[in-house]
């Protein structure tokens, strides 16, 4: 068993979002990653996301949409964003939003402009 300290946890920063890493093959899971997101007011991301795995957001706080299209989401629900749906993170509430992310480790995402990535918090 690995305890992964919340005082402890790795962050990464990107404009507007951060990453605090949990579960990942490198904090001790092989087959499940984990994070906590901390999205600001207004964040509207422009650039859409997809990722070859199915991801699961559950918001803990504020008000959030995950896709383009997708439904309003507040405190204590949950979307599944199916493998290869675009993401589009925005903030629709007047307070920071705090979510929790589960993914298959291993996963890749793929830019708007078509680079493949591994972001560092799910590593």
């Amino acid at each position: 068993m690995q305890i992964i300290r919340a005082t402890e946890a790795p962050t990464f920063q990107l404009p507007g979002v951060e990453f605090t890493g949990l579960a990942a093959p490198s904090r001790g899971s092989e087959g499940l990653c984990t994070w906590r997101l901390s999205v600001d007011v207004g964040l509207r991301n422009d650039e859409p996301h997809t990722i070859d795995r199915d991801e699961v957001f559950m918001v803990l706080s504020g008000t959030v949409q995950v896709t383009a299209d997708g439904d309003k989401l507040g405190p204590g629900d949950a979307v599944v964003v199916q493998a290869g749906e675009p993401i589009q993170l925005a903030n629709l509430g007047e307070t920071k939003a705090e979510l929790y992310v589960a993914i298959t480790a291993g996963f890749t995402g793929t830019m708007a402009d078509g680079t493949a990535v591994q972001p560092p918090w799910a590593q």
